[in-house]
């Protein structure tokens, strides 16, 4: 669907539908010159995702579409990101191909703002309509070709624009994770990367394949690789600003392309779901997907160690000794924790190549942080009091919600091996499985101010809000870092 933003006509549009939110309590009115019929909007009480298509007997549009806001005093901008994808999935399902909407004056305040809403709007309705369907010999593609927003305020359109392109991000970190694993390969991740350099004269891409990560010692990314066809990359990706940067930051993303556990094989039950095991580095290519249009004071680097873990006969084994990049020793002692091998070394190569102010790492990294926050919240370990402000509130705007957890001194000692420096486990009966794959990170990062941020509940698999599209990849971490280095400034 193709987002158009007008400034406000003096007369109302021709269009197959408008767009109409209405708070509880409050009678919804017809656009001017929409005739309705009589009783066409009795009984519509404004609840919270309470939806109503009616049918116009005159005018410039076929028809409105309603959808409730709930009480004024219960609504934010993630309730304006659910009724906008409500609104076009129902306008889309009355057959309209083209639809308007003009965003009250207490839509907007309600919302945080006019920019706020135009952000949350833009991204409801664009993401509303995420549907995958490059492999379907018959895509079924929406109706609703069109939605044009009418703006009275400089503001409301700025954040309408922002909200297009971090819906056009997020739908791209989306459709790279529900690519097939045999279409979506290391190979495949890199070449992403360096379409992605193209959009930008500000952007660079670099991919480092097998041999020279053998020659920079990446053993514990090597150590993952080995039992696969498919060679490794190590995707390095920089943004750079107009005029001098005002920090330094890192975001690295785990890009495990399909894991199958390796020697500590997974049960086979769901493991076709372990092609999402590369969501942490698919947002990170989204994050550079809307840096190619926004305008950031910071120079920013994005790094993705791309490989697949499989059971080969060259595979790590359960007690084998790897190398890091830094030179660190890590015993082995479970294959399916692979996913801190690969980070540990793109930390170690961004600490010694970028030396960066902030690190941030996103990986689907352990199951315990599913069963500790469920799907609809990421588990948040920052390394300051600072960055863990900023990120809650960044996820509060975006709708992409963190949640701190633990990261002690005791989790990181847990870490320390008996024949090597690190163990990729800690002990079976320690718990805590969620700080233990932080800890296992920390000691990677020095004194770098840094979060970890374990997506495995919330890259696929949530409930679905409206605009996140349930089971299928949900994008996560590409907006809400894309609202954490904009609120940075």
């Amino acid at each position: 669907m193709k987002l158009v933003i007008k400034d406000r006509p003096s007369k109302p549009e021709r269009a197959d539908a408008w767009l109409l939110f209405a708070f509880e309590g409050e009678t919804p009115e017809a656009p001017s010159g929409v005739v309705l019929a009589k009783h066409a909007l009795r009984g519509f009480k404004g609840e919270f995702r309470e939806t109503r298509v009616v049918e116009a007997d005159s005018g410039p549009v076929d028809r409105l579409v309603l959808v409730g806001l709930g009480k004024a005093a219960d609504c934010d901008a993630e309730r304006v990101r659910r009724a906008a994808a409500l609104a076009v999935q129902r306008a889309d399902a009355s057959g309209a191909t083209s639809a308007v909407c003009t965003p009250q004056k207490a839509l907007e305040k309600a919302a945080g703002g006019p920019f706020e809403t135009g952000v949350a709007l833009a991204e409801g309705a664009l993401l509303g309509l995420y549907r995958y369907q490059a492999f379907k010999s018959k895509p079924k593609t929406a109706k609703l070709a069109k939605l044009s927003v009418f703006s009275g305020s400089r503001e409301l359109r700025s954040g309408l624009e922002r909200g297009r392109i971090g819906a056009e991000a997020n739908a791209y970190a989306r459709d790279l994770q529900n690519a097939p694993a045999n279409k979506f390969r290391p190979r495949e991740f890199a070449a992403e990367a360096k379409k992605l350099a193209q959009r930008s004269q500000r952007l660079r891409a670099k991919v480092l394949g097998q041999n020279e990560l053998k020659k920079l010692g990446m053993g514990a990314l090597l150590g993952v690789a080995q039992g696969s066809a498919e060679p490794p990359a190590l995707i390095h990706l920089t943004y750079k600003p107009r005029g001098r940067a005002k920090a330094c930051i890192a975001l690295v993303g785990k890009g495990l392309t399909f894991d199958t556990g390796g020697i500590s094989i997974k049960p086979a039950a769901r493991m076709w779901d372990m092609k999402y095991d590369m969501s942490g580095g698919a947002a990170v290519l989204g994050v550079f997907h809307a840096l190619a249009e926004l305008e950031l004071p910071f120079e920013i680097h994005g790094i993705v160690p791309a490989t697949e873990n499989m059971p080969g006969g060259k595979a790590i084994k359960p007690g084998d000794l790897v190398t890091a990049f830094n030179g660190a020793t890590i015993e082995v002692l479970n294959t399916d924790a692979e996913g801190r091998l690969a980070l540990c070394d793109a930390l170690a190569y961004v600490k010694k190549t970028v030396d960066p102010d902030t690190i941030i790492d996103l990986a689907t990294l352990t199951g315990a942080v599913v069963i500790a926050l469920g799907h609809e919240l990421t588990g948040m370990f920052a390394s300051t009091e600072r960055l863990r402000e900023q990120l809650t509130a960044a996820g509060e705007r975006s709708g992409e919600r963190v949640w701190p957890l633990p990261l002690l001194d005791l989790h990181k000692d847990q870490m320390k091996g008996e024949v090597a420096d690190l163990k990729n486990i800690n002990s079976a009966d320690a718990g805590n499985g969620a700080s233990a794959g932080a800890a296992f990170l920390a000691h990677f990062v020095g004194s770098t101010e840094w979060c970890h941020l374990d997506i495995a509940g919330t890259a696929w698999g949530g409930l679905n809000r409206d605009w996140v599209g349930g089971a299928q990849g949900s994008g996560v971490g590409t907006r809400l870092l894309l609202a954490w280095l904009e609120g940075r400034r």
